[in-house]
């Protein structure tokens, strides 16, 4: 798909991250965005950079919405259409989402639930409500971020990763099935699907708030960094709380991908007309060794592969 100036952009999650990137990268083409996310403050920060940068006349608004809740989504779609006096849409990038709601077995359901919602449904709900939006644009092009948890799910065989990735897995079905959908009944519509690997983004500490982690979770994370071979029996609470901390802080600033790269990963995507991309060095090598030893993707050994980036498993 073209993208040119004077076009229109929706981005869920644009207060910081990829959809921050994308926000600043499209609105110095001269793409009007309109965005949403849970931080007034961040949104605002975005808007800011973006208007600096930006050619004259580019409008980029602000939304206060979580994409777990639908009417919160359909206030988004109305605020649109009212504040950039529009009908239709060209571009929807699906990027909000959060980590968390890791064990099924014995976990928080609410918390577990409160993940699916925001990362799936957030995907669905947003797809309903801007979707004759899409249609009634000359071109468009629906963008959904899943993850490499959407065709791995897996932190590794101590870590249980079920609620991200089966929304995220959901969210590859859907938009792979869009391709067929789109191509019958909206010709002009395309669809990406995007699977970034490790992206310097602020996921894991916009999820929670590892100082305020209640002790039995403490004592989850504790036990699971000693089994990993971390010297943190005796370490106190808090203390594992600051490490969970530095982990995330780490997750977003250590990152072999930054989220700028990744935002121009997938802009060069859609423009090249491709429904699926893999962003990040790491997501393609993963996808490699999926697709090369599905049977052994769960097991220790692959993990321990994946992880020491040596020849192996799939390789």
């Amino acid at each position: 798909m073209h993208i040119e100036s004077g076009q229109i952009a929706v981005i869920t999650g644009g207060g910081t991250g990829i959809g921050r990137a994308l926000a600043l990268q499209l609105s110095a083409q001269g793409v009007h965005v309109a965005m949403c996310d849970v931080s007034a403050d961040n949104m605002a920060e975005t808007r800011a950079l973006c208007l600096a940068a930006a050619p004259a006349g580019t409008r980029v608004s602000c939304t206060l919405a979580d994409v777990g809740q639908e009417p919160a989504v359909l206030a988004f779609r109305d605020a649109v259409r009212a504040q950039h006096q529009t009908d239709h849409i060209h571009l929807l990038f699906n990027n909000a989402g959060t980590a968390g709601g890791g064990a099924f077995v014995n976990g928080n359901r609410a918390d577990w639930e409160r993940t699916f919602q925001i990362d799936w449904y957030g995907v669905y709900y947003n797809a309903r409500a801007f979707m004759p939006m899409l249609v009634a644009s000359p071109v468009g092009c629906i963008v959904n971020v899943s993850s490499v948890n959407g065709f791995w799910a897996s932190l590794g065989p101590d870590a249980p990763h079920t609620a991200y990735s089966a929304a995220k897995f959901a969210v590859k079905g859907f938009t792979e099935a869009l391709i067929t959908d789109l191509r019958v009944n909206a010709p002009h519509v395309s669809c990406a699907l995007v699977m970034p690997g490790h992206i310097g983004t602020s996921i894991a500490l916009n999820t929670y708030d590892a100082h305020k982690m209640p002790a039995a979770l403490v004592a989850v994370m504790r036990a699971r960094m000693v089994k990993a071979g971390a010297p943190v029996a005796d370490a106190s609470d808090d203390q594992i709380r600051a490490l969970m901390h530095q982990r995330a802080v780490d997750f977003r600033d250590k990152a072999p991908t930054t989220a700028d790269q990744a935002a121009t990963t997938i802009l060069d995507g859609v423009r090249a007309g491709r429904w699926r991309i893999l962003v990040g060095e790491d997501a393609q090598r993963l996808d490699v060794m999926v697709r090369n030893a599905p049977e052994d993707a769960y097991e220790a050994a692959f993990a321990a592969a994946w992880r020491d980036g040596k020849p192996g498993l799939g390789q």
